[in-house]
């Protein structure tokens, strides 16, 4: 999960700030997609490109920090890439620079939000055409397809890229979702978004002659100006010299695309809209709906007590909001209060097992030591594995509370998610966990998934919430969720609740897994006889 964001200072503007300014103002609106660090490259004519750092204060503004402090380089465009630390493969330190083979000095850097889902075959291609290679993360991976690409149609013929033609050929070659901001050694800017479409890409003329670009429409908030999407299996081509763009389409029309769920549930900021309705507004009226299923278990209690309802922080709150306000509706007398704080911004859902372990044990803090003859209901967006709702329910268990009840504003999480969360097998899904407990008519009929019946359902509510130490667990139910969404549900990708991969790649991967852990359940069982 990461970031994006560009300036490009048009040639007729006349305004006092500067592109430094612009991504001064982006930048911090975009911070739940990543607080590790900001890499940025600017480029300015006979200077070229430069590198830098934007270091974010506590009061949330952000400056951006050259690496060569020099007053006379005023770059007119420049990129900025917003990283998350815990990656399988990191983005790397700061944005790239990579020479081509043929030894000439040709600068390219990029900016990417990105889940390259066959990173690992295009690795593989490169090595084997390579004794040695130094292709580690995405973003070096994503500028060697297209070095190679340019150098083989273009620079060996000294010719110019036509970029409609090299991101075709990206385009055709990966899988995954990719949203790119790439700079040329001649400051020519070009914003790329995938054919999937399952990461989004935003670009703005502002009045006062800037064009902008970012992962999220809320980066351009108190900025006038016209906005527009780019369309998935689009690129806009921002002339370096004259500031002229265009927009291209680099892929054959074969692929329906989808925003990926998680954009309104999680990974983007609650000011962020899509179709004029914001990602707070979505999660409020989950939150809502959610809370009519709450109320009735929490008065099927036979001793009611005091109920506090609180947030995961950072990213549950306007799921409690519109439970909070439903559990009224409903004659439940609760308490909207949060019971749970964190000492760092950083995700604990991305990276090893022991990684995200000793976070979640570094993260979270009870902020009442005395919850005596309280219920604590906490609202999330998602359960993945289980390990944060887990540590979580502990502390709060510890400092008094009678009873630990989550709310998830999603159905069960079925699916590998090789498109943006990091979860790429099945086995370290807290579902299938305890899908391999279960009798064999409950695991067929779990297997149908976002259509299973709602009693088998309750069961694994029931083992899930057992597994961690809750008194209950509720999830969202899938057709709640089609309903809420604010676009028609063909226009997401739920893949992560319904088994069905937005690319046949991935469906690919997904069917091969799920045939090696349900191959795998006779011996896992005969190991627990």
């Amino acid at each position: 999960m990461s970031g994006v964001a560009a300036a490009f200072f048009c040639p007729s503007s006349n305004s006092q700030a500067d592109v430094y300014d612009r991504l001064e103002h982006m930048i911090p609106k975009l911070a739940l997609r990543g607080q590790a660090a900001v890499g940025v490259a600017a480029f300015m004519h006979k200077q070229g490109i430069r590198y830098g750092r934007a270091f974010q204060s506590s009061s949330a503004s952000v400056r951006i920090d050259p690496n060569e402090q020099d007053r006379r380089f005023r770059p007119h465009v420049a990129i900025a890439q917003v990283r998350s630390r815990c990656r399988e493969l990191s983005d790397g330190v700061d944005l790239q620079s990579i020479h081509n083979n043929a030894g000439t000095s040709r600068h390219l850097a990029i900016s990417l939000d990105e889940a390259l889902v066959n990173a690992r075959e295009l690795r593989g291609a490169f090595l084997a055409q390579e004794q040695r290679s130094t292709v580690n993360t995405d973003a070096e991976l994503l500028l060697k397809c297209i070095e190679r690409c340019c150098e083989r149609h273009y620079w060996r013929h000294g010719l110019a890229a036509n970029y409609e033609t090299v991101f075709r050929e990206i385009d055709d070659r990966i899988d995954g979702a990719i949203s790119a901001l790439f700079l040329d050694g001649d400051g020519n800017l070009i914003a790329y978004r995938n054919r999937s479409g399952l990461r989004p890409l935003e670009t703005m003329q502002t009045d006062d002659g800037f064009l902008l670009f970012a992962s999220e429409n809320c980066a351009f908030a108190a900025l006038e100006g016209k906005t527009r999407q780019i369309s998935p299996g689009h690129i806009t081509y921002v002339d370096g010299t004259t500031g002229g763009s265009v927009s291209r389409a680099v892929h054959n029309g074969r692929h329906k695309a989808r925003l990926c769920a998680y954009e309104a549930l999680y990974l983007g900021s609650p000011n962020t809209s899509v179709e004029g309705h914001s990602h707070f507004e979505t999660r409020y009226n989950i939150g809502a709906a959610l809370g009519g299923i709450v109320a009735q278990r929490l008065q099927a209690e036979a001793d009611p007590t005091c109920t506090l309802v609180s947030s995961k922080p950072r990213t549950g709150g306007p799921f409690a909001d519109g439970l909070y306000a439903s559990l009224a509706e409903y004659g439940l007398l609760a308490e909207r209060r949060e019971v749970v704080a964190t000492t760092f911004l950083q995700r604990t859902l991305i990276g090893t097992t022991d990684e995200r372990k000793s976070r979640i044990s570094q993260k979270y803090r009870v902020l009442e030591t005395d919850l005596t003859k309280t219920s604590v209901v906490i609202v999330d967006e998602a359960l993945i594995r289980g390990d944060t709702s887990r540590a979580v329910t502990s502390m709060l268990l510890t400092a008094g509370a009678k009873a630990v009840h989550w709310a998830i504003g999603s159905p069960p999480i079925v699916a590998p998610n090789y498109y943006g969360m990091g979860i790429n097998t099945l086995d370290e899904l807290a579902f299938w966990q305890i899908w391999k407990r279960l009798p064999s008519e409950q695991r067929t009929q779990s297997l149908r998934f976002h259509k299973m019946e709602p009693h088998v359902l309750r069961l694994i509510e029931s083992n899930i919430a057992t597994s961690i130490n809750a008194a209950s667990i509720t999830y969202l139910p899938f057709p709640l969720l089609e309903s809420l969404l604010p676009l028609r549900p063909e226009s997401f990708d739920l893949s992560p609740f319904t088994f069905e991969m937005p690319t046949r790649a991935g469906q690919e991967r997904a069917d091969r897994n799920l045939r090696e852990l349900v191959a795998d359940l006779p011996r896992m069982q005969s190991v627990h006889a």
